[in-house]
């Protein structure tokens, strides 16, 4: 290494810890610094010297002495601050509170920033508090919780609140949101209870006791639509009132149920009960629904009030069932008393099923649990017993009769799938079913269906309901009138031809033979019918005759069971007593009508035992087309006995003087009841009915199960039992009565005693046995 270049190798600087004395006096450079901070003259100090003098004390461990000192600081200068705030007047306290607070969350920001290092250091290290919750805590403790503050600050904060709830105009919200922001800031620093003690618990009681009176004022002074208004406009304003003074969700949740609680739930059913009585105008949820029509309004804003109280709105549910059921039992009472007809029945429950559906739509916004409450009160009545089954087949009758005559294919759909709704409640489905069948037959029969596309929709609405099984025999009725009508036509054929060949043989002056119109019907399809054949006139029989050689010969191995009862016929008949003075008439009547009748060829006067014995006609249904025979509008027939019964010995005559406008004339038959209470003979009791009666009128009269249906569920629910315990082998009572019931509810609902039966009827006819060793339990005999 050359001469000119040495290494000097020098010792380490000493590290000189900072003295007691100069951190004193470093301190007091800092503290005159806070002094001047909270005397808003922070803007003459330099910040980056104040932190850096910081630093050095936190670095040289006197991180205590600053610490300390900071607190003692704040603490000096709040005591100064409180005694002003302690005899500041209550007009300006919470206005001055809210500016100490502010004043204070300032200096503290800054200060904050001063000790930034040491809140980085000292304070984690030592478990202290950092800077700007200290200040906090001192606050709380200094100026809080001073006597002359806390309670005056919380009741002119009550004050406030309580004089808005009544009206008046408060000052300045911002006051109030600032010193409840404070307690709630105050609180969150240092994990106290400071908001929820001093306000929140006291801001709750008031709540609850101001509207727990008022609630008990108002409501025993106005109507309740009034209440309802009113307590609308109360919950609003407290939620305004929570978003304007920043309530945080521990007070905004509590509060909101308070409300909820003294406004609707301990009023809620006197709300729906008000005017349930005589009283029209106190408004109540109840006595809106008997003026449902011009009150939805004021029902849908009862049930937006009580939407916020869900165990409330089951008032309303209940008083919504109530009214249905009311409304439905006083129209079944007007049937059972005649007061109402069948038809009018369906009316009503549909007039009232569109009434209430429009109070759940529109006043329940559709509500769920609503439609289904609509739904079970409609089925409650209208299920007490087989009357609404056998009215809705009427109804369906009429409209099908007449009552969509004219009306487009919208139309049509509209009425029948109104009819599908009130089917929907029916339990008894399997009842309207029968009389519906009944009524179809007639119409089918009698060519009075106002069209085929009626007919057929309405099957078709009936199957989309129930499945294909429930309409295959309706199917099968339409079927048969469709091979009859091809058949009529392959009959005319053939009689054309064989009258050709018979035209030279006929002897002269010789009648011509009797056309009629079969209709060939499935005996499973169509309603059975066990009244013995009349004895027809020899015309007719021959007739009966020709066409059976002509359908035996094409179908063999068939048999023709011949149905007078539902039979129809025109026949000419001629009146007057003078050749100039002749009237002659086309009478369009039953068959039961055209064999008593015809007897008149052979003599003018008849006894009732000459006509019963030959014509063979039961007596109940001989008596009913004798009357209407009888009637004033049309006596083709007249009766020696006086008033409305017919007698044992009583005599009939052919009366000559009979007249009408009409060249052809339709005999109408009167209802059954009529002859069963004697008749009166009156046009008004005329009815174009069947030739068979109405039993559909009888069971909406007693409400009672038809007797071949009840048989029908006997071998329904055997069937079921059966089909299950094939399937499982064995089966618990109660599980089997579950299954049974579920596979036939979508016809009819058996009873469990119902269905015990019919289990017990199959046990002793060994299709089922008892388990040994649990006689609940059944076992499948193969």
């Amino acid at each position: 290494m050359p001469d000119n270049k040495r290494v000097v190798f020098r010792p380490m600087r000493t590290h000189v810890p900072m003295d007691r004395v100069t951190a004193n006096q470093t301190w007091e450079a800092l503290a005159t610094a806070i002094d001047e901070i909270y005397n808003h003259n922070a803007s003459q100090l330099s910040f980056e010297e104040l932190y850096r003098n910081a630093y050095n004390l936190v670095l040289h461990k006197h991180g205590t002495l600053l610490y300390e000192g900071v607190s003692d600081k704040i603490s000096s200068h709040l005591l100064g601050t409180v005694a002003k705030l302690a005899e500041a007047p209550d007009a300006s306290l919470l206005e001055d509170m809210a500016s100490v607070w502010s004043e204070h969350q300032i200096t503290m920001i800054m200060v904050r920033d001063i000790l930034m290092y040491m809140d980085r250091t000292y304070v984690p290290t030592q478990r202290r508090r950092p800077v700007y919750e200290l200040g906090l805590h001192l606050f709380r403790i200094t100026v809080w919780e001073h006597p002359r503050v806390q309670s005056r600050v919380t009741e002119l904060l009550l004050s406030a609140i309580a004089d808005e709830r009544s009206g008046l105009l408060t000052d300045d919200r911002s006051k109030l949101k600032a010193n409840l922001g404070m307690l709630l800031e105050l609180g969150q620093a240092d994990y106290s209870n400071v908001y929820e003690r001093d306000f929140e618990s006291l801001f709750l009681g008031t709540t609850q006791e101001f509207y727990r009176l008022e609630s008990l004022s108002y409501l025993s002074r106005n109507t309740a639509t009034d209440y309802v208004r009113k307590a609308q406009s109360r919950i609003e304003e407290e939620k305004e009132r929570s978003v304007a003074l920043s309530f945080p969700p521990t007070t905004e949740s509590p509060l909101q149920t308070i409300v909820d609680t003294e406004l609707i739930e301990r009023h809620a059913k006197s709300l729906v009960d008000m005017g349930g009585g005589d009283s029209q105008n106190s408004g109540g949820f109840a006595a809106l629904l008997r003026d449902a029509e011009t009150k939805l309004d004021e029902m849908r804003a009862m049930y937006d009030l009580f939407v916020r109280v869900p165990s409330s709105v089951d008032f309303l549910r209940d008083a919504l069932s109530e009214r249905i059921k009311r409304d439905g039992r006083a129209l079944i009472a007007d049937q059972e008393r005649g007061a109402s007809d069948p038809s009018s029945f369906v009316r009503g429950v549909l007039g009232m099923r569109d009434r209430y559906d429009r109070v759940v739509t529109t006043s329940f916004r559709g509500e769920k649990k609503s439609m289904k409450r609509m739904r079970e009160a409609f089925e409650d009545f209208l299920n007490a017993d087989a009357r609404a089954a056998s009215c809705l087949a009427v109804y369906v009758d009429e409209l099908l009769r007449s009552g969509l005559r004219g009306a487009t294919e919208i139309e049509v759909t509209q009425e029948l799938q109104k009819v599908i709704v009130v089917f929907r409640y029916l339990a008894d489905k399997d009842v309207f079913e029968a009389f519906y069948k009944q009524h179809l037959a007639k119409r089918l029969l009698g060519g009075r269906s106002v069209s085929d596309e009626a007919e057929r929709a309405m099957v078709s609405q009936l199957k989309a309901e129930c499945g294909y099984q429930f309409t295959s025999k309706l199917e099968g009725m339409f079927n048969d009138m469709r091979i009859s009508r091809d058949m009529r036509d392959t009959y005319k054929a053939h009689k054309k031809n064989e009258s050709e060949m018979n035209s030279n043989n006929r002897a002269p002056g010789s009648s011509k033979p009797i056309d009629i119109e079969v209709d060939v019907l499935t005996n499973g399809y169509w309603p059975s019918q066990n009244v013995p054949p009349c004895t027809l006139p020899s015309a007719v029989q021959d007739a009966i005759d020709r066409f059976s050689r002509f359908y035996l010969e094409k179908h063999t191995g068939r048999k023709l069971s011949w149905q007078t009862s539902a039979g129809a016929a025109e026949i000419r008949a001629t009146f007057g007593s003078g050749p100039n003075k002749y009237r002659r008439h086309e009478l369009c009547v039953s068959t039961y009508q055209m064999c008593i009748l015809v007897l008149f060829n052979e003599k003018t006067t008849l006894s009732l035992n000459e006509i019963r014995t030959k014509t063979q006609i039961p007596d109940a249904e001989l008596k009913r087309h004798l009357i209407s025979l009888c009637t004033p509008k049309h006596r083709i027939l007249r009766k020696e006995s006086k008033g409305r019964e017919i007698a044992h010995n009583d005599t009939f005559t052919f009366n000559p003087n009979y007249s009408s406008k009409l060249k052809r004339v339709r005999i109408p038959l009167v209802k059954d009841t009529t002859v069963n209470r004697g008749g009166d003979g009156g046009a008004g009791n005329a009815a174009a009915g069947g030739a068979a009666a109405s039993s559909a009128e009888v069971v909406a009269a007693d409400g009672a199960i038809p007797a071949p249906v009840e048989e029908d569920r006997r071998h329904l629910v055997e069937a079921a039992v059966v089909r299950i315990m094939k399937a499982r082998k064995s089966l618990h009572h109660n599980d089997l009565i579950a299954e049974v019931t579920k596979q036939l509810s979508i016809r009819f609902v058996p009873s469990p005693q119902f269905i015990k039966k019919r289990i017990e009827s199959l046990i002793e006819r060994e299709y089922l046995e008892r388990a040994e060793d649990d006689r609940r339990v059944y076992k499948y005999m193969a």
